[in-house]
């Protein structure tokens, strides 16, 4: 047979048509459907890979399952809840005590813990899956769900985690700076409230009536000012959001996706800036 009768890739093999885009000779098992005739494997591998991939509005991916991501922290959450009270029931020292925010070397639950300032750094992080009661919990937990599923589908799965964590981190920040260095604090509301901010700002950009989340975020400011909640983590986290938001909405046209990784960036670096400085405060 020819070099014009055979299969490019099958030499041993009878070509009968060919590749509508390189004109290449190609066998039967080679014929790949194409918008006009058929194509060989190598020009469908270098037209998908030519495809621009869908955006979001705000310029991140199109999550393949939206609300996965949001889910699995829920379920991080709970975990962590079910085996601290397990470890509780048993006596044995609960996860607050190495995962706690404790700003400065500290006897807490019968333990020495060095705190924030003394390189436990973790803490920024861990606290925001810590929680006291169920209730506490519970309430975190469905705004993470409303909100978190809402905004997962705007940002792409990647970068709504890496904003989730960024936030909590920079909340905690908040909490170390603004919170005695002997009062410990734990929970996910710093994050929750990060979410709060963004959604505020993405709906505002749009146009959405915003009346709902205002009220919703006037009654938790309110209850902020309780005993025993953090006003400080409340705070850090929404103005992580407004600071991510704002990112997002200033961007140029088609330049979403850098916004929200410069946003994460910044979040990064201000946590770090407040870490470091109130380190250095309250170890004189």
């Amino acid at each position: 047979m020819s070099a014009e009768s055979v299969c490019y890739r099958h030499p041993d093999r009878e070509a009968y048509i060919s590749c509508q885009r390189c004109e290449r000779p190609i066998c039967p098992e080679c014929m790949r459907d194409a918008s006009v005739g058929f194509q060989c494997p190598a020009c469908i591998a270098r037209g998908a890979k030519a495809v621009r991939q869908p955006r979001t509005a705000a310029g991140g991916a199109i999550p393949r399952n939206a609300g996965a991501a949001t889910w699995v922290l829920i379920g991080l959450n709970v975990a962590v809840y079910v085996v601290s009270v397990l470890l509780q029931e048993l006596g044995r020292t609960g996860l607050d005590v190495w995962g706690a925010i404790v700003g400065h070397a500290v006897v807490y639950d019968g333990q020495l813990v060095e705190g924030v300032a003394g390189g436990e750094y973790w803490r920024l992080l861990t606290s925001a899956f810590l929680h006291v009661g169920a209730m506490h919990l519970l309430f975190n937990m469905f705004g993470l769900y409303i909100f978190g599923q809402f905004l997962e589908e705007r940002l792409g799965t990647a970068r709504f985690v890496a904003f989730y964590l960024a936030s909590a981190v920079f909340s905690g920040a908040v909490v170390f700076w603004l919170t005695g260095p002997n009062v410990p604090t734990v929970g996910a509301s710093g994050a929750v409230f990060a979410l709060f901010g963004l959604a505020l700002v993405l709906l505002l950009k749009s146009g959405q009536d915003v009346r709902t989340l205002v009220v919703l975020l006037g009654i938790n400011a309110l209850l902020s000012l309780r005993d025993g909640i953090s006003w400080q983590g409340h705070l850090g986290g929404f103005v992580a959001g407004v600071l991510f938001g704002l990112a997002i909405v200033v961007a140029p046209r088609g330049r979403g996706a850098l916004a929200q990784t410069i946003g994460v960036a910044v979040l990064i670096v201000l946590t770090v800036v407040i870490t470091a400085l109130r380190s250095l405060a309250l170890n004189g």
